[in-house]
């Protein structure tokens, strides 16, 4: 299995569909930025190997065998996260990138010993599942912050935009996984929310209130 194979694995994974509709070659390519005759011929390719199903104009899905693999990619992914943050100091934004490459590391055993060494982590540092040995994955109960309304409590569990600058903005506002919020407040003009924050009040935009998971109370 190449690098590119896998990277098209894990994309098709993350792009899965509440539906269980196919994902477009569109989607995918929007994705990792290629060209659609480019995804389509390495749907092509993946096909033959039983791990997607292909039919043109129906779009893709993993194979029960494409699933399992790339869930122990996302479980490497994942863990080496934790490691990271854990164990080297990384912060929650630069954690991405080096465990891009460190995902494809062939070997189950480090993967397995990695997992007992870290404690067997249930989530990473931004708040994502981590898929066991057998690529199941525990579903989180949460919401987005601005699904909530005045006075609902709720725990920081997560982000849905795990990029960088995001990352750093919520490092400056000085909101990390497992901080309780409250909502004081919701402005009708611009959605723009006033929440309590360790006994401090800050104001969050539309924006980033649609990027935060909370686990009401």
């Amino acid at each position: 299995m190449t690098l590119s194979e896998e990277n098209y694995l894990k994309t098709i994974y993350h792009l899965k569909t509440d539906d269980n509709k196919g994902i477009s070659t569109n989607a995918i390519a929007e994705k990792i930025d290629a060209k659609a005759s480019s995804v389509t011929d390495m749907l092509k390719k993946l096909a033959e190997k039983n791990l997607v199903r292909y039919k043109k104009y129906q779009g893709v899905k993993l194979t029960d065998e494409g699933k399992l693999y790339a869930a122990k990619i996302v479980r490497k992914h994942r863990l080496w996260e934790v490691f990271l943050v854990e164990k080297l100091n990384f912060t929650w934004d630069e954690v991405h990138v080096v465990a891009e490459e460190l995902e494809h590391i062939q070997s189950e055993k480090l993967v397995e010993e990695l997992d007992a060494f870290l404690d067997y982590p249930k989530i990473d540092p931004h708040g994502d599942p981590i898929p066991d040995k057998d690529g199941k994955i525990q579903v989180l109960s949460k919401v987005l912050l601005n699904s909530l309304q005045e006075h609902d409590k709720g725990i920081f569990v997560g982000v849905e935009n795990s990029s960088p600058e995001f990352l750093q903005y919520l490092d400056k506002l000085q909101l990390a996984l497992g901080h309780e919020v409250e909502v004081l407040g919701i402005e009708p003009f611009d959605q723009s929310m006033e929440i309590q924050l360790k006994g401090e009040k800050i104001t969050v935009s539309s924006l980033t209130a649609s990027n935060i998971y909370i686990k009401k109370l």
